[in-house]
């Protein structure tokens, strides 16, 4: 089956930089307060205007996040969690019906749920057959949605294809951080970028990019890119769009 359209929405700065440094997620630390000063008057509406373009061009039904906005790096699976007691654990499980989801990529079983829905997107985990089966218990238990793909990790294509045969989805939007991006765009899964850019620059070797992962292989090429439109704001906000040209 055909993946849904796979549109990369973030905000960065000039530099390309995500975040502040590895290991502080800005969702959990200080660092997003910091990061909040960053933001001229104009973004909060660019943004917005982002928004509204991608349900008026897409009507998006999931937002796509990796572990790593919500656990640093260095974080492990969870521990002393109750055995699975059966290996059906390793089944789609679906807890709800819903029309939009938040789905998040925890193919290692890091993160302690606090949350299952949030402005109106229910929660949705990706998971593959190498997840611990105690961390796919502790989802059921705890009524928390999660599809498998992949065998010693989350296939991301599969997983993207998944969420269009089970749930419908014709476009995910993925606002995560440099990891799920990179995976992404080596896996030519991407279609679309979408950046507001702030006028900062953060540099610091290490510090995570728009796009991380893998270098480029030997006989591997960078991704190309058409311009589609851009935007700017007297205070330097910067919106940029841009279609991913397939190589013929």
């Amino acid at each position: 089956m055909e993946k849904p359209r796979v549109v990369v929405s973030v905000t960065t700065t000039v530099d390309g930089r995500v975040s502040l440094r590895r290991d502080r997620p800005l969702m959990t630390t200080e660092d997003g307060k910091v990061w909040e000063t960053l933001r001229p008057p104009s973004a909060q509406a660019v943004d917005e205007a982002r928004t509204a373009q991608l349900e008026r061009l897409y009507s998006p039904t999931v937002t796509l996040e990796g572990s790593g906005s919500m656990v640093p790096p260095s974080a492990g699976p969870l521990t002393g969690l109750p055995p699975a007691g059966s290996d059906d654990v390793y089944d789609d499980f679906l807890a709800v019906e819903a029309e939009r989801w938040f789905a998040v990529v925890d193919g290692r079983g890091r993160v302690r749920w606090t949350m299952k829905e949030a402005g109106g997107q229910h929660l949705l985990v990706l998971v593959s057959h190498a997840t611990p089966a105690a961390y796919l218990a502790y989802l059921r238990r705890e009524g928390i949605s999660y599809l498998v793909a992949g065998t010693q990790r989350v296939d991301l294509g599969a997983a993207l294809r998944r969420m269009r045969s089970r749930l419908g989805v014709t476009c995910v939007v993925s606002s995560g951080g440099g990891g799920i991006n990179g995976a992404l765009l080596r896996a030519g899964l991407v279609d679309e970028i979408q950046l507001v850019v702030l006028p900062a620059a953060i540099g610091g070797a290490g510090t995570p990019g728009l796009f991380d992962g893998p270098a480029l292989a030997d006989g591997e090429f960078p991704t190309r890119l058409r311009l589609l439109s851009s935007h700017t704001e007297a205070d330097g906000t910067l919106w940029l769009r841009y279609d991913v040209a397939r190589s013929r």
